[in-house]
């Protein structure tokens, strides 16, 4: 007869470790440096390292403080958690932003402060109002999902149709509209970072 293996409860698993080498990878990447560059600057092997943003080692303290000092990072950072949200189809934050005959939905949380993205459905003619206007924001891109938006700024007019985008510094004088007098228009605004 066999010896019976006693089975393991949830609880008396091992914690879970980590996984870092991943954040640490796009951290050095980011930074234009090759595994050979921070292992000089950091003692560290280029195997060890290249072994670490592979999850295969775990480093000591004082490895992953050097490291981190070398990449500029928060050692606490590669553990934080991921910053996930979801807001789900029509539970978007009604907003305003001074348009005619549209309805604007924040679809990213409000607490994000580096990126806003905006659902607007265009009713025709419906559109950013006569005047040009700017916004406090670096950069700004207009997705149209379905109908067409003529977005105005000083050259002139842009048409755009369901599936053209454009970018352009939010800071430059432009407004937009739904030219259609019998279709509607929806596009999405992604701005960075949020005004």
């Amino acid at each position: 007869m066999s010896p019976r293996v006693p089975s393991v409860q949830p609880s008396e698993r091992a914690p879970k470790v980590p996984l870092i080498g991943a954040r640490l990878r796009v951290a050095r990447q980011g930074r234009r440096r090759t595994i050979r560059d921070v292992a000089q600057a950091s003692g560290l092997t280029a195997g060890f390292l290249s072994r670490l943003e592979r999850d295969e080692v775990q480093p000591s303290v004082a490895s992953l403080v050097t490291l981190c000092e070398v990449l500029g990072l928060r050692v606490g950072s590669l553990f934080d958690p991921p910053e996930t949200a979801i807001v789900r189809r029509g539970r978007g934050q009604p907003i305003n932003f001074g348009g005619v005959d549209v309805a604007e939905t924040l679809v990213t949380p409000g607490t994000q402060t580096r990126l806003q993205v905006i659902h607007s459905d265009v009713e025709p003619g419906g559109n950013g109002g006569e005047d040009l206007y700017s916004l406090d924001s670096d950069f700004e891109c207009v997705y149209v999902v379905a109908g067409t938006l003529v977005v105005t700024n000083e050259s002139g007019d842009i048409e755009l149709s369901a599936g053209d985008a454009m970018t352009f510094p939010a800071h430059q004088p432009h407004t937009w509209r739904n030219a259609s007098t019998n279709d509607p228009c929806e596009v999405l605004w992604i701005l960075t970072p949020a005004p």
